[in-house]
């Protein structure tokens, strides 16, 4: 029994139906291989009698013959998604005790769905961080380990990410507001798509940056990114950034037919210090796809040499916003006062206990940014460039170009305490190849692609045209069929 967390979604989905496995017995596997995996740190809030009603209702529904896709699927929800009555932290200090009366349109479509959750996971504090190292949890630790060294599982996701490469769960939600999906399926050797901005509803999940916050799935495969978006996917009225079109059936998208396509090599995306491995892989990925019978050319993205200066205007900007709200007043952390201390005390010292140092470093440069004699100099400039970057791709895929291929992260993963222990601002660049994407609004997915010389997972990214994840997901189909990874870690952690 063991061995069924080893089955991709759509495995688990036909075994279902066909009536081979039971959704309560796949829970109860999944329950078992999360107590397991505590070295790990993916899971941080236990959802287990939950999955265990919700596993019993899907078995009814399936033998009743009304089972869509993700019915009895085990999942993992990351904290920054509002659960109903389930704790949801944001993992972060000031919204401790905090439990929704309700449910973010995600993951309520999910459920509808029947999909079953096994646990809330690990992630950046308000998903600011590219290391997991930010949690108010303590650290996510990457599964992939070589010669004892503890890496990161990279973030904000970086629970997601852990939890379904190390089998403990079928899949997970992420959100992807610089790269937090992709950059941490990069790091553990599976699959994370991040959708075009207003595709999967924001309402219900704790706002970061919210022009560039986006949710998506973390899978195994392309297959189960694309059952899964499916069922995370629609408009919401509750969302005035949701956009109401209708849904595609990704799943039959993934013919592997990418012939007549045209894939673009932006010459920006070369960095200096780019792993010899990670170049190998680059140009492999290319010449997979031209065998596959695309039409690979290179392409200029003038503007992608501004895109983390400008995020790091925007994202900060809009978070400084969006975490004014959390101030002691109606939920959450409160800081005990001394006798005199009035509500500027109170918010101050609130405040100050429950963010952390990188909430409180971005909160800061946030409202910096946008004071009154530095609102023209930084932020709007910084708009004005995000508009220059979405136009560099408006060109390139006006001018023909069907996707885009670059790498997903600059290196394997690194160290936990690695980069938190040097210059800050060194974590930051690892989102170089991720951010243009959320700056854009477009979908961009990351595939697994090999190891490098040490033996951890690289991945390789595609970028696509807006509301064409049907096509994005094809294109990541045909390259997933050719790289033909398979490497899984050793489970070290069991």
């Amino acid at each position: 029994m063991s061995d069924l967390m080893k089955l991709t979604l759509a495995g688990a989905r036909d075994a279902l139906r066909a009536g081979e496995i039971t959704a309560v017995e796949l829970a109860e596997v999944s329950l078992a291989a999360v107590a397991a995996s505590k070295p790990l740190n993916a899971f941080v809030h236990d959802t287990s009698e939950i999955a265990r009603s919700q596993a019993k209702a899907a078995d009814a529904r399936i033998q009743a013959g009304d089972a869509p896709d993700m019915c009895g699927l085990p999942i993992g929800m990351k904290d920054l998604f509002c659960t109903k009555g389930v704790a949801t932290q944001a993992a972060s200090a000031i919204l401790e005790g905090f439990k929704p009366q309700y449910e973010s349109t995600v993951s309520q479509k999910l459920f509808d769905a029947g999909a079953v959750m096994v646990g809330k996971l690990n992630m950046d504090e308000f998903a600011m961080g590219s290391s997991n190292e930010t949690s108010v949890y303590g650290d996510a630790v990457n599964p992939w380990r070589v010669d004892e060294r503890v890496l990161t599982p990279g973030g904000s996701s970086g629970g997601s990410a852990a939890a379904v490469a190390a089998e403990t769960c079928l899949a997970a939600t992420g959100t992807d507001t610089g790269g937090s999906i992709r950059q941490p399926a990069a790091f553990t050797g599976i699959t994370g798509i991040k959708p075009t901005y207003g595709r999967c509803s924001r309402w219900g999940i704790v706002a970061f940056a919210s022009s560039l916050d986006q949710a998506g799935p973390i899978t195994k495969d392309v297959r189960d990114a694309a059952i899964m978006l499916e069922a995370m996917s629609g408009f919401d009225a509750k969302d005035s950034t949701s956009m109401n079109l209708p849904v595609p059936n990704f799943e039959a998208a993934l013919t592997g037919d990418i012939r007549g396509k045209t894939i673009g090599i932006p010459k920006e995306y070369r960095v200096d210090g780019m792993p010899d491995a990670l170049e190998t892989l680059w140009s492999e990925g290319r010449q997979m796809l031209r065998d596959a019978g695309a039409v690979v050319k290179d392409i200029s993205l003038p503007h992608t040499k501004y895109a983390l200066p400008a995020y790091y205007v925007i994202a900060p900007a809009e978070a400084s916003s969006n975490l004014a709200r959390y101030d002691g007043v109606r939920f959450g952390h409160r800081a005990k006062l001394e006798a005199g201390d009035g509500i500027t005390e109170m918010y101050e010292k609130t405040r100050a206990e429950g963010f952390g140092p990188e909430v409180q470093r971005r909160v800061m440069v946030g409202t910096y940014v946008l004071s009154a004699g530095f609102y023209d100099a930084y932020y709007n400039r910084a708009r004005r460039v995000r508009a220059l970057i979405k136009k560099d791709f408006d060109d390139v895929f006006a001018a023909g170009v069907d996707a885009i291929l670059t790498p997903s992260t600059p290196s394997a993963a690194f160290g936990l305490g690695e980069m938190t222990n040097a210059d800050p601002v060194q974590m930051y660049l690892f989102d170089v190849f991720t951010v243009t994407v959320n700056l854009a609004g477009l979908p961009g997915i990351s595939v697994p692609a090999g190891l490098d010389s040490q033996g951890l997972p690289l991945g390789l990214q595609l970028i696509g045209r807006p509301w064409e994840e049907g096509d994005l997901l094809n294109t990541a189909f045909a390259l997933e069929q050719a790289l033909g990874f398979n490497a899984k870690p050793n489970q070290w952690w069991r």
